[in-house]
């Protein structure tokens, strides 16, 4: 995998989100988003 900046890890995982079908990715995803501390979402 090449390395992302933050905004790019955020709008990926976004993105698998919305599909949903590959799981293994949006864990890998998800575990370098709180790896680097960042949340995907904004709390309202």
């Amino acid at each position: 995998m090449r390395i992302m900046s933050n905004e790019q890890l955020v709008v990926s995982y976004r993105d698998a989100l919305k599909t949903g079908n590959e799981k293994e990715w949006i864990k890998f995803l998800k575990d370098e988003i709180q790896r680097r501390g960042l949340r995907p979402f904004k709390k309202r």
